[in-house]
Order: C-alpha cells, then structure tokens, then sequence
C-alpha cells in the first residue's frame, strides 16, 4: 500500500532514515489526472530503482490562464488507485503554501529556449515549471527522475536546469505515449466530448504527413482548430493548437 507524505518536514525525516542509506530513488513529478503515460513513467522507475515517488501538485504558477488552473481535472481517488496498482511506494501530494513559503517571490528563469513554441504564447510559463520542479527536486533528492517527450520543451529545458545548477540527478527521456486513434495522452484529453477526441486525432496524423508548415495550419483551422503554432525546429516538428478551448500539444521527428 502506498504511504501518503503531505508534510516537506515528514518526508525529510523519512528521506534521511536509515531505511534509504544506499537505495536509489526514482521520481515522477505530476499534477495528478493520471493516465497510462503516467503509469508508464512509473513502470520505468519501478524498474530502475530501489524506490520510486511520485507527487501530485496542480502548480499554479505554470498557468497563464486562470480558466485553466480552475478547469483542470483533479482526480485524486482515482490517481490512488493507480498508483497502488503500479505498485508507487510513496505519493509527496503538499500544499500551495508549504511549496511557496514566499509566494512566489523567488523564481528559476530560462532566457531563450523557454521564450519560444509554449513560452511565446504562455509568458511566464516555464519559470513556474522549472520553479516547481527545482523545490521538488530539492525535497525529493532523487536519483533519477522521468518525464515525457510530449512535454518536449518542458523535458529539454529542465535537463537544462539539471547541468546549469550542477544537481546530482539524472533525467530520463521517456517515449510520447499515444492512443489507438494516435492522439498523445494528456491530462487534458479528459475535456475533450467524444466527438472532440476524435477531430483530436487529426492532430497528430496531419503533424507527420510530408506538407509544409503552412499547409497543415490551414488544414488543421479547416477542421476547427485554432492553432497556437506549427514549427519545426533541431528535426521535429512542433505543434500546439486549441480544440473547443482546450490546449493540444504534439512533437514528432522530421
């Protein structure tokens, strides 16, 4: 049965315990709605490691807009379950103010990877992600950490903030996890109405055919989208677009 730690004070105390002198410890840090791409980042750190933590914090400083924040899946009963299944040996699921003891008054800032593709259109987006994962990195003190290539500017630029801080964890690069109908999991599929899931797999299916930037923009607004953009940058093709207000993203390579 997996322990619950809600306190930083009661994890520290466990993280300093005998019980974890020379046992590696993998982390996947989430906002909870999981999903079977969660679950396969889970089954990679089970695999790799003595111990693995997974947390749970919807983290509002990533959010630009507020609409998001309010609207975004909490699904904690059936994240539980989940994790039991997946055999997790503890879920880290703190509070707003016990993360931001100075609401957010100190920040990490990315200059120039994070202001393009996501961070052009969601100013102040990264500096939330890579704030939020620094704390959780310091409180967790993992060993190896795991995150998804859906999230490719996301995994890139904290892989960044790894070696510029010279912290002592390694990040691994975990494979986009896709449905039958193609479209990448994302906790934000879940506002998607059945008919909205499947205009959705257009998504992904347009960002690998063999046509131009252009042509897929025009393709994608024909079929009801609104795209934020269409980009293809270091061999992948990047993509995010809006689909009855909900917020798309897909990478592939090129």
């Amino acid at each position: 049965m997996i322990r619950v730690i809600k306190k930083i004070d009661e994890w520290k105390q466990l993280r300093n315990s005998e019980f974890f002198i020379d046992k590696k410890i993998g982390f996947v840090p989430t906002m909870g709605a999981l999903h079977e791409a969660h679950a396969s980042l889970i089954r990679k750190s089970w695999n790799e490691n003595d111990i693995t933590v997974v947390s749970i914090f919807i983290n509002p400083t990533q959010f630009y807009d507020p609409d998001d924040f309010i609207n975004y899946p909490i699904t904690y009963d059936e994240d539980l379950k989940i994790l039991n299944d997946e055999s997790v040996d503890y879920l880290f699921y703190p509070e707003y103010q016990s993360l931001y003891p100075d609401n957010y008054k100190y920040k990490i800032v990315e200059t120039e990877f994070s202001k393009i593709l996501c961070g052009a259109s969601r100013p102040g987006h990264f500096d939330g992600v890579l704030s939020v994962v620094m704390k959780l990195f310091n409180i967790i003190r993992p060993h190896k950490a795991y995150f998804g290539e859906k999230d490719y500017q996301q995994l890139k630029l904290i892989e960044g903030m790894v070696k510029a801080f010279f912290m002592d964890l390694k990040i691994i690069a975990c494979p986009i996890v896709r449905a039958e109908n193609g479209l990448a999991l994302s906790s934000r599929n879940k506002r998607l109405s059945n008919n909205s899931q499947i205009t959705a797999s257009e998504f992904p299916l347009l960002l690998k055919q063999n046509l131009s930037v252009d042509q897929i923009k025009i393709q994608l607004e024909e079929k009801g989208f609104k795209v934020d953009y269409i980009t293809e940058l270091n061999g992948r093709r990047f993509g995010a677009v809006y689909l009855n207000n909900v917020r798309l993203i897909d990478n592939v390579e090129i």
